[in-house]
């Protein structure tokens, strides 16, 4: 069930890009590269969630990067 979400998701981004391809004429370079990247960005962290719910979050990652420093000054 897992794919056919990833799946469902990819489908979804295809769209997206589908639906503003021709509007992209007036868009600058760097507009459409900041497009792609984000709808890449995001396509990449939705699978990841979809795939593999249990993984950490960002909050989890900072305590462990500075946990330690906040013991210390202590």
């Amino acid at each position: 069930m897992k794919w056919g979400a990833a799946v469902a998701v990819t489908f979804v981004v295809l769209f997206m890009i589908g639906y503003e391809r021709p509007k992209f004429r007036q868009y600058s370079k760097r507009e459409k590269l900041a497009f792609a990247m984000l709808a890449a960005l995001g396509w990449m962290l939705t699978l990841l969630l979809v795939l593999f719910p249990d993984l950490p979050g960002p909050t989890q990652l900072v305590d462990f990067l500075f946990g330690p420093l906040g013991k210390l000054l202590e």
